[in-house]
């Protein structure tokens, strides 16, 4: 993995490691001249926090990458410029990029917090050290970080974009459809089914559009493009609170640039 990382014009000149760690679901980050970065052991090691184990989890333009868990008495911190910050305060407050690789990081703490024994037979698991992965010294299962697929679907009809506002999510923004795919499902039969599922529709000719990682908590998000095809709208009232189409110069609030959601709105306004 080769992310595009700007950190301070010290560690890039060192080459130093980036780490990066947590304390409960929060990520540690210094503030530096109004921007927000991800400290390197050097940083750390001016302002007296000490990480005594932290697990490997690739390259991040060239710096090698770590994540790390600080205990939970461990003691408030004292410099004004570093704080602990949960990865959607990220949001809009570093590059694209150092997001995502702070989300990279996080899934994999998840994953390593929650396969500390094996699921088979409850023996403590083991790092392995060629690849991000657990295996049981006892019965030798292997376990992966967790990713769950799920679709995300832009739903044409004429000159106008189905856009939806979720039920538990406390924003007025509105998006596009979307939901994880099932066992035995492929993709293409779950954009059928999550769109009859939330608006009472159907659609056709579903073609694909791109795929993002989003970490909230460990999706994969697969885009698609798809046209009406029947159907009046009926949202389901138990995850979608209200749904409508819209052309694309009356919009209602949608989410940030940083999401697929954006993106997939963004082509439907190029295209009309």
């Amino acid at each position: 993995m080769n992310l595009i990382y700007q950190t301070n014009k010290l560690s890039q000149e060192w080459n130093q490691p980036l780490i990066f760690a947590f304390y409960q679901e929060k990520i540690l980050v210094e503030t530096n001249n109004d921007r927000l970065i991800i400290p390197t052991p050097l940083d750390l090691d001016n302002h007296g926090i000490i990480i005594d184990k932290k697990l490997y989890i690739g390259i991040i333009n060239d710096h090698p990458s770590y994540i790390a868990e600080l205990p939970a008495d461990y003691p408030p911190l004292q410099p004004k410029n570093l704080n602990f910050v949960g990865l959607r305060g990220l949001f809009d407050a570093v590059e694209d990029n150092v997001f995502w690789a702070a989300g990279r990081a996080f899934q994999i703490m998840n994953w390593h917090r929650t396969h500390i024994f094996c699921g088979r037979c409850a023996t403590p698991t083991q790092n392995k050290t060629n690849e991000i992965a657990k295996e049981c010294p006892h019965c030798g299962l292997i376990s992966y970080p967790n990713m769950a697929p799920a679709v995300i679907v832009a739903v044409i009809k004429d000159d106008k974009i189905l856009l939806a506002r979720n039920k538990q999510n406390l924003s007025k923004f509105y998006s596009v459809l979307a939901g994880f795919v099932e066992a035995g499902e492929t993709l293409e039969d779950c954009v059928r089914r999550e769109i009859m599922e939330e608006v009472g529709i159907k659609v056709k000719n579903i073609t694909y559009f791109g795929s993002q990682p989003w970490p909230f908590p460990n999706s994969l998000m697969l885009g698609f493009t798809s046209e009406y095809e029947s159907g009046e709208i009926q949202v389901d009232g138990v995850e979608i609170a209200e749904a409508d189409w819209y052309r694309k110069d009356e919009l209602p609030a949608t989410p940030g640039n940083i999401s697929i959601a954006h993106h997939l709105i963004e082509w439907f306004k190029n295209r009309f």
